[in-house]
């Protein structure tokens, strides 16, 4: 049984440990739904203070991100390309961190709890194929460690998907 050791989900040292587990988690497995399932649990066991964390795919054939898995309340199923700060992240291809998403224009609420986010593409070769999204009860809960290593949390996710 894989455990999965409790971080403080701020210091470098703690975000190079969970991208250690996390290819551990997935090492020998190829299934996307899977892999998908088991790293949104392990950053919602790592990381302090959010209260959403979860992955949207994107479905070419409607241009819109559609819910995957995740760690939270129920969410919003469908997001249109360019829309929220999911969609935006798709359309414009890279990371979204949003101190107070009730400043972000078009902002979805989909737990009205939600006062910051953090929405990182997931890519394969040349497309991008979904986000990780996560929300934070609190206002100004990502900074830039955070964003460079779900960063580097996404682009080793990116071997096994």
């Amino acid at each position: 049984m894989f455990e999965v050791e409790s971080y403080s989900g701020k210091s470098e040292k703690d975000y190079e440990m969970v991208i250690k587990q996390l290819k551990a988690l997935l090492d020998g497995e190829t299934n996307q739904i899977a892999n998908l399932s088991n790293a949104s649990a392990l950053l919602n066991q790592f990381l302090s203070d959010v209260n959403w964390v979860g992955f949207y795919l994107y479905e070419e054939e409607s241009d819109q991100l559609v819910l995957g898995p995740f760690q939270g309340l129920p969410a919003c199923v469908r997001i249109p390309n360019g829309r929220g700060v999911c969609g935006t992240a798709l359309k414009e291809g890279k990371t979204m961190r949003v101190e107070n998403v009730h400043e972000f224009p078009g902002h979805i609420a989909c737990d009205a709890a939600s006062q910051s986010e953090i929405v990182v593409p997931i890519r394969t070769t040349d497309k991008i194929i979904g986000v990780l999204d996560i929300d934070s009860p609190t206002v100004g809960r990502f900074d830039e460690i955070d964003e460079k290593y779900l960063e580097k949390f996404i682009a080793t996710l990116e071997e096994f998907i």
